[in-house]
Formats: C-alpha cells, structure tokens, sequence
C-alpha cells in the first residue's frame, strides 16, 4: 500500500507541473493572439484611411448636398433692382401683347389660315412661352430679398428653356422651307404644304428641341453639386449651372456644345439653302418679266393663283411655263 501511495504521490506531483504549465500558457498565447488582431485591425484602418481611393469618398461623405440655387445676376445693381423690374415688366408686356395680337388674328382671320401664318401663329406661341419660362421668375427676384430656385426648380426651367428655344430654331428652318416651295413651286405649294404636312414640320421641331434639351439637362444635373449654390445669373442657364458644379468631364462638356452648335448650325444652313434656291429662281426669270405689272408679278407668285383668273400652268416652276386665263390669255414667262 505504501508503494501504491508513494507511485500516486509520485505521478500527480509529475502531473501537477504539466497542468500548470497549460494552465499559465494559454493566457499567454490568447494575449499574443489577442494583440496580433489588434494590430491588424488597426493595420486595416490606417491603409483604408490613406489609401487615395477611399479619400474622395470620405470627402463625399462630409460634404452637403445642394438643395437650392441662389442667383446673382443683378446683385451688383441693388439701386437700381426697381427701376429694372419696372422696364423689363413693361416690355414683357409688350411682348405678350403683341404675340396675343399675331395669334388671335391669325386664328380669327379665315383669309390667313395658310401654312406662312400657321408657322407664325406657332412660332409666337413658342416665343411667348419661351419668355414665361424665364422673365416671371426674374421679376419676382428683382423685388424678393432671398433670390433662389429648388434645385428640381432649375432642371425644369433650362429643359424648357432649352426645348423652347432648339424648337424656335427648327422653326424658323420650316418656315424657309415654306417660302421656298411657294415661290420656286407657286401652283404646287398647295399640294406640297398641306396642312398634315405643316403640323408634321412642326412636330419634328418640336421633337429634336426635346430631345436635346432632354440629353443636356440630363447631362448637366447628373453632374455632383457640393462646392456652391451660387448662380452668376438671373435663370438657370448652361455654362452657370456647369460652373457650380463640383466637377464635370471634357467629354460632358464636348457633348454640349456639340449639341449646341447643331441646333444653331443646321437650320441656319437650311435657311441658307431655301434662299439660296429663291434668289437663284428670280434670277432666272426672263427679261421679259420685267414688263408684267406688279399684279401681275403678286398673281404669278401667289400661293392660290386660281383667284386671280389663272386657270392652268404649263409647268409648276415659274422658269419657261405658260398659264391660260380665264379669259383664254396664253401667258409665256
């Protein structure tokens, strides 16, 4: 029994330094381990704080967003804000009355419905609109002490502004186009300029005016504004609104004024055409046009020429035909 005692004595005392050398050890390894994640999450922090991509994000995230424009279009001319409201409402005015005047007449008028003063009816209700996008607002901002726009506000107004004035452009292309065919295909010009005809025109225009005035304010307010709200205008035009923003590319700027110099291009080159076609016209007439009268000439010219006594026309330009009368006179031009 003595050496059962002493063989049990003699392996817990062994037993006893192994339980107490995994005793004191693993605090020691759950430490090492405890402090090498420390040290790699603070590793993980410093490199994602000072790694370049995540700085613009974080400066991101501290700037504010803009919610609303203020315009500085006539902050130097604080004397003279009254006087300015005063003449610009008057000639505001003016202009409403005098588009009111152009359209109700035309509407009003049976002798005018033709396709010319279609295209002007249009074209003063374009003009009108166009001026009630932007002159109302500045009016009020002459008189308000807190000159600002939401910023939903100001995308409304540039695409309307914008729609407004691409389709004014096309327009007036039409309506070169219009007096082209009434004065190069006078007998023809009735058949060519039909009234499905003038309201196709005019849906075209209105549509390239939408379309691009749907890519650039697209284009303008996809753009991030943090920096500044402060607009050196009195309405939310292009390059005003493109300076405030925090930053834009080359590419977006390319694509504006790409698309606006075509608006402004391409129908001045169709009206450059069309007169081009009409002065070469008269400059083709005989000699012996000369000595028609100026009746004659108005007859001859004329979008209905059936109403001063021309029965046929030889040819539909005016360049070598022969029209017949009423009274069975051979005309040769």
């Amino acid at each position: 029994m003595g050496g059962c005692e002493d063989s049990k004595t003699k392996w817990t005392s062994i037993a006893e330094p192994r339980e107490a050398e995994n005793f004191n050890i693993s605090p020691i390894l759950g430490s090492e381990m405890k402090g090498e994640l420390n040290l790699r999450s603070v590793e993980n922090i410093l490199s994602m704080v000072l790694s370049p991509e995540a700085v613009p994000s974080m400066e991101w995230v501290n700037e504010t967003l803009v919610r609303e424009f203020v315009f500085l279009g006539f902050s130097s001319l604080a004397g003279l804000q009254r006087l300015l409201f005063v003449v610009f409402l008057l000639v505001y005015l003016f202009t409403l009355g005098t588009n009111a005047v152009i359209i109700f007449t035309i509407v009003l008028d049976r002798a005018l419905h033709t396709p010319m003063y279609f295209f002007l009816a249009v074209l003063s209700c374009s003009e009108t609109c166009y001026t009630f996008v932007i002159v109302p607002k500045m009016l009020v901002d002459l008189l308000a002490q807190k000159k600002t726009i939401s910023f939903l506000g100001c995308a409304i107004q540039m695409f309307t502004f914008l729609f407004l004035g691409c389709s004014h452009s096309f327009l007036l292309a039409a309506m070169g186009y219009d007096r082209y065919v009434a004065i190069c295909n006078p007998l023809r010009y009735t058949v060519l300029m039909g009234h499905g005809v003038c309201v196709g025109l005019v849906a075209a225009a209105c549509f390239c005016g939408f379309t691009v005035a749907q890519i650039i304010t697209s284009m303008v307010f996809h753009l991030p504004f943090h920096s500044s709200n402060q607009l050196h205008h009195f309405f939310c035009d292009i390059s005003p609104v493109l300076k405030v923003a925090s930053h834009h590319t080359h590419f977006c700027q390319i694509v504006i004024i790409t698309l606006c110099a075509l608006v402004l291009v391409i129908p001045l080159l169709l009206i450059l055409v069309s007169y081009v076609h009409i002065i070469s016209a008269i400059l083709q007439f005989p000699s012996t046009l000369g000595s028609l009268s100026t009746a004659k000439l108005r007859m001859l010219t004329s979008p209905n020429p059936r109403k001063y006594g021309i029965k046929s026309l030889s040819s539909p330009k005016l360049q070598n035909a022969q029209f017949t009368t009423n009274k069975g006179e051979v005309v040769t031009i």
